[in-house]
């Protein structure tokens, strides 16, 4: 789902449902962030914020927590403009815009030659100088030689691990430039094709990036989730913090012995995987294996020759590096070990050191 905030107020109020700095960053450019719970710090939805001019900000959200993300939303802005005044914030959910994202090793070489050079600069319609995390509006190339009607918001992103983009349509007065935008990418079959969810469940998983509902929800705080360098550096001084949940999770970051489960990464030996749900277990006496921590993603991993990964969530005790666990998979206690995440490495486009 996709959303423009805008306005006096629009730093402020990001501020206070996310913990990023969202005002130290510069114009096109993103940051990966959460909402916030008030009171907890639980995980509302993940999310990117991207800064479009000095008070304007695009972001996305999951598709699938709509329901609870609009009703989260709407409550926080509705209390900040009874406060600053109904001019303080503008917000819009963008539901004539479509999102793709080509995603892979190839996709600069299948997007660059669709880029509109006609009225451009080269420097603007060269991707190679567009990095990871920030983004441009362009025009693509239709088949008969004209440019998109509008302007799309290609953004160097993605939630694979790999290089990438997230394409904004879009669509009003056009309600075929998606469809045609697709196909544009698809044309030449020896580059790209159509990939499910199941594609970029392997892929993430992989690069050690969380799925919400399964990996992070309001049960979780950044902290909890491994994901406390979220939490801007700037902001964790408990005296001035103002995001929600701010005093919670700042003690979690100041004493991480005090969370009781943390998130981190297990190798399972060869077999069937540890799916979701697998309870994980303490083998120090194997006759009597104790649960300590439960499967939040798992499977074979397709990058890995399918040796078997998986993302859980333990007792803290239990999180560091080559504690040797088991997962209780189809009745069989199966060994495991905890690894560092990601399993591999991301290959996100980066400026030249």
């Amino acid at each position: 789902m996709q959303h423009h905030l805008s306005g006096p107020g629009a730093i402020d109020l990001l501020k206070k449902i996310t913990p990023s700095s969202v005002d130290k960053l510069a114009p096109n450019t993103s940051t990966l962030s959460c909402l916030l719970e008030e009171g907890t710090g639980g995980i509302v939805d993940d999310c990117v914020i991207t800064r479009r001019t000095e008070d304007t900000f695009y972001f996305v959200t999951n598709a699938g927590r709509r329901t609870e993300d609009l009703a989260y939303l709407t409550a926080e802005i509705e209390a900040y403009r009874s406060q600053h005044g109904a001019d303080s914030l503008k917000w819009d959910i963008l539901e004539d815009r479509a999102l793709v994202a080509l995603q892979g090793p190839l996709a600069a070489s299948v997007l660059q030659p669709l880029i509109h050079t006609a009225n451009a600069s080269s420097a603007e319609t060269d991707l190679s100088t567009l990095y990871f995390g920030n983004c441009r509006e362009l025009h693509l190339t239709l088949p008969d030689g004209t440019p998109t009607p509008n302007p799309l918001l290609i953004s160097r992103t993605g939630y694979t691990g790999e290089d990438g983009f997230e394409i904004s349509i879009p669509t009003s007065g056009a309600p075929d430039l998606a469809e045609q935008v697709t196909e544009l990418l698809l044309a030449d079959s020896s580059k790209s094709r159509l990939a499910g969810l199941a594609a970029r469940d392997s892929l993430r998983l992989e690069a050690g990036m969380c799925l919400y509902g399964h990996d992070i929800t309001t049960a979780q705080t950044p902290p909890a989730a491994a994901l406390g360098w979220i939490v801007s550096r700037d902001r964790r001084d408990p005296a001035t913090a103002t995001f929600n949940g701010a005093s919670v999770i700042l003690s979690q970051i100041a004493s991480p012995k005090s969370i009781a489960q943390r998130r981190v990464g297990l190798t399972v030996e060869k077999g069937p995987p540890a799916r979701e749900g697998a309870i994980v277990v303490d083998i120090a006496d194997p006759a009597n294996p104790v649960e300590v921590g439960v499967v939040t993603s798992g499977l074979p991993s397709p990058s890995l020759g399918g040796a078997n990964i998986a993302m859980v969530y333990v007792n803290t005790g239990y999180h560091k590096k080559g504690t040797e666990l088991g997962v209780k998979v189809r009745n069989k206690v199966r060994k495991a070990k905890v690894v560092g995440m990601p399993w591999v490495e991301s290959k996100f486009y980066r400026p030249p050191q």
